[in-house]
């Protein structure tokens, strides 16, 4: 079992409120965010950004170590991640993460990528977290 942990500190409440992030390892370390940061552009982070990578980066690895047992040795793989935010029943709802890959695989065919594609889609523990729509789209570049 791994557990990785972040913490935050947040002061004062509502549209002024602010807070800090810190991960376990420090790669974010009191990493601004609030409601300036999530809504309106303002530079840090947002709890919404942060699932998009999160979810980029596991999908990612799992569909490199399905392609790996699959017999193929790597070349690139580059995802990106929208996490959409809606105002839904007088609160907010994630109601998706869209994932746009796109790949260079020497050696296999569009097909067989689209299948591993997808079962690291549906198999990477993020996406099992996440009780929303998920989207896959993907290229192979030859």
């Amino acid at each position: 079992m791994t557990v990785n942990r972040a913490s935050v500190r947040y002061e004062g409440f509502g549209k002024e409120g602010r807070g800090a992030i810190t991960t376990g390892s420090r790669v974010l370390d009191a990493q601004p965010y609030g409601f300036a940061t999530r809504f309106e552009g303002q530079p840090g982070t947002n709890p919404e950004e942060l699932i998009a990578a999160a979810h980029a980066a596991c999908f990612t690895m799992a569909l490199s170590f399905g392609l790996a047992r699959a017999g193929y040795s790597g070349d690139t793989l580059e995802t990106r991640a929208a996490v959409t935010l809606e105002q839904q029943d007088g609160g907010f709802t994630i109601t998706k993460s869209a994932l746009t890959l796109a790949a260079k695989v020497p050696g296999i065919d569009a097909d067989e990528f689209a299948r591993l594609a997808e079962e690291a889609e549906r198999n990477c523990p993020v996406s099992k977290l996440l009780d929303c729509e998920i989207t896959l789209e993907h290229s192979l570049e030859s």
